[in-house]
C-alpha cells in the first residue's frame, strides 16, 4: 500500500486531497497543527468507511514538530511515497498591498508558505527516496506566477493584488524549480500546483467545488515516469495542457 503525507489536511483542499488519495487505496497521514482538529478530519473519513487514515501532528513553521513529525511517521514506515505540501497562510489580515502590508505579515508568509516546504520536504527526503515513485506536489497559486501577474492582458490581471500571499508563493515555485532541478536524475516527479480559487473558508467560501481542487492536486501526486517534472500547472487558467508560466 502507497503512502502519502499531506500537511495543513484537517479541512478545505487538504482534506479533499486525503480523502481521494484514500479511495485510490493510499495510507494518508493528515498533517495537522492543531491535534484535535486532526482527530476530528480522520473520525469523519473514517466514518465514510475510510480507515486507512492517521492524523499527526504537524506545525510547519516549527522545527521541532517537523522533526517529531518525521521520527513518529518513520516508526510507521520505511518509505513514504507522496508529499503533498499544503499547509499555507495569506499572511494574517489585510490589507496585503505592498505598501501597506507589514513586515510581520510577509515574514509569517514565508515561514508557513515558504520555509515550511523547506523544511518538511528536507526532513521527509530520506523515507521519499525509499519509494519506487516518489512524489512532491507544492500546492500554489496562479497569484505566484510573475508572468501572469505581470500581464495587462491577463484576465485577472486587475483583480486585487495580494503581495503578501503572491510573493510567498512565487518564492514556493522557485524552491520547486531547484528542487526538481537537483532531484531531475532520479525518480522523483516534483511539480507546483494551483487547486484553482475553490471554495473554502481561504476564500470567504467563494469560488470552485473542493472537490475539483482536490482531484487536481491528486493528479500529480499519481502520474506515472513518464509525467512532467518541474513544472508548474494551472487547469483552471489553462484548461488544454494545465501548464502555466513562472
Amino acid at each position: 500500500m502507497k503512502s502519502a503525507l499531506i500537511t495543513g489536511a484537517n479541512k478545505g483542499i487538504g482534506f479533499e486531497t486525503a480523502k481521494q488519495l484514500l479511495q485510490k487505496g493510499f495510507y494518508v497521514y493528515l498533517g495537522s497543527r492543531d491535534l484535535e482538529n486532526g482527530r476530528k478530519a480522520v473520525e469523519k473519513l473514517k466514518s465514510e468507511g475510510l480507515t486507512n487514515a492517521e492524523s499527526i501532528p504537524l506545525d510547519v513553521t516549527d522545527d521541532n514538530s517537523v522533526k517529531a513529525a518525521r521520527e513518529k511517521i518513520g516508526l510507521k514506515t520505511d518509505v513514504l511515497d507522496v508529499l503533498i505540501n499544503n499547509a499555507g497562510i495569506n499572511g494574517g489580515e489585510p490589507p496585503y498591498t505592498a505598501l501597506e502590508a507589514k513586515t510581520e505579515q510577509f515574514m509569517a508568509a514565508f515561514n508557513t508558505n515558504v520555509f515550511g516546504v523547506a523544511r518538511v520536504t528536507q526532513a521527509f527526503i530520506y523515507l521519499l527516496r525509499k519509494s519506487a515513485e516518489p512524489r512532491i506536489v507544492n500546492v500554489s497559486t496562479s497569484v505566484g506566477s510573475l508572468s501572469l501577474q505581470s500581464d495587462p492582458s491577463w484576465p485577472a490581471y486587475n483583480y486585487a493584488k495580494y503581495a503578501v500571499y503572491g510573493a510567498s508563493k512565487a518564492a514556493m515555485n522557485m524552491y520547486t524549480v531547484q528542487l526538481a532541478y537537483e532531484l531531475r536524475d532520479t525518480a522523483f516527479k516534483i511539480n507546483a500546483v494551483c487547486p484553482g480559487y475553490t471554495k473554502t473558508d481561504f476564500t470567504n467560501y467563494n469560488g470552485g467545488a473542493v472537490e475539483e481542487a482536490g482531484k487536481r492536486i491528486v493528479k500529480y501526486a499519481l502520474i506515472d515516469q513518464n509525467g512532467p517534472t518541474g513544472k508548474f500547472f494551472s487547469e483552471e487558467t489553462n484548461p488544454e495542457t494545465g501548464e502555466i508560466p513562472w
